[in-house]
């Protein structure tokens, strides 16, 4: 242990010059979970009332969708996005974008699951009561059952958030350089597996901060419960 805090001194001044390069890397990494989770909650909503619902084909159709999404692996989704769409004539000029396409189409299946068990969780009697006051289903929906599913939603939403923010060190497969494969790559060209430890350390502090946002919005929103 000795050891590794020797070297960590010996080398200090090299791990503060990876520090600004990392962090440039790490927009992309914060962009593209963003981008990506908040594309697939919107999606999620409607595939979760899709998979609710009591039209047969839609439901099917919904529970087929996060099925393929959530029983694939995503380096996979990320590759048939990437490499199958332009074979199958649909041109994808952005890696970016690619990324984002496919990360946002398995978040939404994994999210999808979440809504609707936070929504099934919710007492049956209260969407019952709201018809009986003549609200309509989506008022209903809108009014009494998701206020009170939020704060269920809270931490899932930011385990997700969290798993995506590992994820994306898969996209430089595809060559789109983030915070891992810069990472990767400061290690190469140094010989030197000491930037490992401001990425950890990068990684930690995204982690941290978004951990500590979600806990403020549980709190929040735990008026509902």
């Amino acid at each position: 242990m000795s050891e590794f805090w020797q070297a960590i001194s010996v080398n200090f001044d090299k791990i503060v010059n990876w520090i600004p390069v990392l962090l440039k890397s790490t927009g992309t990494t914060l962009l593209l979970t963003l981008c990506s989770v908040s594309a697939g909650l919107v999606v999620s909503v409607f595939l979760a009332l899709g998979k609710m619902s009591k039209l047969k084909i839609l439901s099917k159709l919904c529970s087929a969708y996060i099925f393929f999404f959530r029983g694939t692996p995503l380096l996979m989704q990320l590759f048939v996005v990437y490499y199958g769409l332009p074979y199958m004539g649909i041109t994808i000029d952005s890696k970016f974008f690619a990324a984002f396409l496919a990360y946002a189409m398995n978040s939404s299946a994994y999210l999808a699951e979440i809504i609707r068990a936070a929504i099934q969780s919710i007492d049956k009697g209260q969407l019952e009561a709201a018809k009986s006051l003549g609200m309509s289903y989506p008022m209903a929906m809108r009014l009494i059952i998701i206020p009170q599913s939020i704060r269920r939603l809270i931490p899932p939403i930011g385990n997700e958030f969290i798993m995506i923010v590992k994820d994306t060190a898969l996209v430089s497969s595809i060559a789109l350089v983030e915070l891992s494969g810069k990472t990767k790559d400061i290690m190469i060209a140094s010989s030197s597996p000491l930037v490992f430890v401001p990425a950890l350390a990068i990684y930690l502090l995204i982690t941290g901060v978004f951990t500590f946002i979600l806990n403020r919005l549980e709190k929040r929103f735990s008026v509902y419960e």
